[in-house]
């Protein structure tokens, strides 16, 4: 199987680069998959699949008006352009969503086939971006949460903040399910080697749903502090006082049970952040 990951450098890139042993790497400098000219003038000669890594996730910043274009040229644009370099090439476009492009009113875990409602700019990029790729026949469309991996991310922060003795305040009502990049590397590579049908699939850690303050726990009491150390607020004493935050959906619980019913069995999530969690210095 030849395939080419984009967005080789960040915490999923890395994860798939380990998944696809033989797959070409590309990271922002190797192709800048916001310049349609690039994309083009790529050689997809023999490409079976594109696996698309690449993505703003400063949820924040989206908010921004002044990076605006710059979002929606990576989450909108830059999708499809690959959706097109690869529907020319014949090659299957595995896209990566979040569940930001729902407002997390839904009661209880999250159906693939739930419209989008997004709350906040980051969110309708993502939805955006969907429409591009499930414009062509040949995709599968992941939608995660939460991911944890190789670079910055919630539980390193924590980690951190254990370490130097602060006891941070964290949301305690945006329930959801971590989960790990290699993972869901994992799951992706299982839906390309298997042949799983194209569309949409979730994929999580699995288990049960937590907070954000629920997983602050866990590492704190990881890193030999207390549970306790970690003070629980709701999202909106959080951002009480705040300008430019993107509003959060409350529930971020994906149902699982389609990317199950094709052999792949998600990894619970304390697993998944157990491991994460033994190789943090």
């Amino acid at each position: 199987m030849n395939a080419v990951i984009v967005g080789a450098g960040g915490q999923l890139g890395r994860a798939l680069r380990r998944e696809f042993p033989g797959a070409v790497a590309l990271d922002r400098v190797a192709l800048d998959v916001t310049d349609a000219a690039a994309v083009e003038a790529f050689d997809w000669t023999g490409v079976d699949v594109v696996l698309n890594a690449a993505a703003w996730t400063a949820v924040d910043a989206a908010e921004d008006p002044a990076n605006l274009a710059a979002v929606r040229a990576v989450n909108v644009d830059a999708v499809a352009h690959l959706a097109r370099a690869a529907d020319r090439a014949g090659a299957a476009l595995v896209h990566l969503s979040s569940e930001y492009v729902f407002d997390g009113t839904h009661p209880g875990p999250i159906p693939e086939e739930l419209p989008p409602a997004p709350l906040s700019v980051y969110g309708r990029s993502k939805a955006d971006g969907d429409a591009r790729a499930t414009a062509v026949e040949r995709h599968w469309l992941v939608r995660t949460t939460w991911v944890v991996g190789e670079g910055g991310n919630f539980l390193r922060t924590m980690a951190g903040l254990a370490d130097r003795g602060v006891s941070p305040s964290v949301v305690d009502d945006q329930i959801g399910r971590p989960t790990s990049a290699r993972d869901l590397a994992a799951g992706i590579r299982h839906l390309v080697v298997t042949g799983a049908p194209y569309g949409t699939y979730n994929l999580t850690g699995d288990g049960e749903p937590v907070s954000w303050a629920d997983v602050a726990a866990l590492v704190f009491t990881a890193r030999g502090r207390s549970a306790d150390d970690v003070s629980r607020v709701s999202t909106a004493e959080y951002f009480a006082g705040r300008i430019g935050v993107a509003p959060r959906p409350l529930n971020s619980v994906l149902d699982l049970a389609r990317i199950r019913a094709t052999g792949f069995r998600p990894v619970h999530w304390r697993d998944g952040l157990r491991h994460h969690l033994a190789g943090l210095s």
